[in-house]
């Protein structure tokens, strides 16, 4: 199984990405092991998560959340379904 998540990171950014463990992924985050923007932006705490069953499904998806504005994010996490935008 791979995860999806949008991690909050301080500054309150947020961050999207993919791993196949997620607790790995933030420890490696913790230990300075990650992307730039989770070495400017420590990560405080997972947000929102999606599984899939394949890798390719999860990079798709991936892909499409990080293109989003925040907003649609944020609806994301609270709705579980972004609001559409006009």
């Amino acid at each position: 199984m791979y995860s999806v998540y949008i991690i909050q990171c301080d500054g309150n950014s947020l961050y999207t990405g993919l791993t196949s463990d997620i607790e790995r992924r933030l420890k490696e985050y913790k230990s300075t092991y990650g992307s730039w923007h989770t070495k400017l932006h420590k990560p405080i705490k997972v947000l929102y998560t999606e599984e899939y069953k394949t890798r390719l499904k999860a990079l798709k998806r991936e892909k499409q959340i990080k293109g989003w504005r925040r907003e649609k994010k944020l609806n994301l996490i609270k709705f579980g379904k972004p609001i559409l935008e006009g």
